[in-house]
């Protein structure tokens, strides 16, 4: 399998395309992307079979002999099948929009052994409230 860059346009005289996409991401840099290929089969004058890939009109390099990382031009660069990126771009654009605050909803609180007596016998509940606690530390003036 030979491959020619540098060609653009329509190129004549393929016996097949194939259309694949994959979904690549740097492990160098944690940068994700995506890229579609139209893979033209060919035969060359003397019978040879050659394959030419062609991304966004261009003819590039086979993305899975030596890809390069479009952010960092590193070359440890995880192959996988398409729409991993975007799906995973779509659960972290998810997870960074804010979440709206539960709603508040009451309370109820837990009934004291005396309390439970005073319900029990049908007297009323005390209610303490801030101001029941801070009586002891009111000063009186004069």
């Amino acid at each position: 399998m030979s491959e020619f860059t540098g060609q653009t346009g329509l190129r004549g005289g393929a016996s097949a395309v194939v259309n694949e996409s994959y979904s690549f991401a740097c492990m160098r840099c944690g940068h994700g992307w995506e890229q579609s290929y139209e893979i033209e089969h060919h035969t060359d004058a003397d019978g040879h079979e050659f394959v030419l890939y062609v991304a966004d009109g261009r003819v590039v390099p086979s993305p899975l002999s030596r890809p390069a990382c479009q952010n960092c031009d590193g070359h440890v660069v995880r192959i996988m099948r398409a729409g991993q990126v975007s799906s995973v771009s779509s659960v972290l654009s998810a997870a960074r929009q804010p979440k709206a605050a539960p709603a508040a909803a009451p309370v109820e609180v837990p009934v004291t052994a005396a309390e439970g007596e005073e319900q029990a016998k049908g007297q009323p509940q005390h209610h303490w409230h801030l101001s029941d606690l801070l009586h002891p530390f009111h000063r009186k003036a004069g």
